[in-house]
């Protein structure tokens, strides 16, 4: 199951030199998960209310910078989720430019998680989760 998230880079995502502020990369990472959880029927808020998460925070993430993007390109973001553990789930990211060049290739963690008298903790995924992308929407 892959889901692409688009991504026109505005002037307030660069740095002085033009270029992509790279932590603005992993913000649309975030968003591109969202999105890919809700390209099979789960978005995010439906995930809070259905199974009491408070979300799937980022534990653990890496990325390799290939090329800059800069002002006025549109990146298209193809995220897939590679592998579920008991409590977290991995996503990989390609970021492409319009000619489907490769900007930005990146993976992370997230833990499907819950919170209980003010304590985080990982909680095991649904199996009907783990079935939405096996089997899709």
């Amino acid at each position: 199951m892959r889901n692409v998230y688009e991504v026109r880079i505005a002037w307030g995502d660069c740095d002085p030199a033009g270029i992509v502020f790279y932590p603005n990369y992993f913000a649309w990472f975030n968003a591109a998960t969202d999105a890919l959880f809700a390209s099979v029927g789960l978005p995010l808020e439906q995930a809070m209310a259905r199974h009491g998460i408070v979300g799937w925070p980022m534990v653990d993430t890496r990325a390799s910078f290939r090329l800059p993007s800069r002002f006025g390109e549109v990146l298209r973001i193809e995220s897939h989720l590679q592998a579920f553990q008991r409590s977290s789930f991995e996503v990989r990211h390609r970021a492409c430019k319009a000619d489907g060049t490769l900007a930005v290739e990146a993976r992370d963690i997230r833990v499907w998680t819950s919170s209980e008298r003010g304590t985080l903790s990982g909680r095991r995924i649904p199996d009907e989760v783990r079935e939405l992308f096996v089997l899709g929407p």
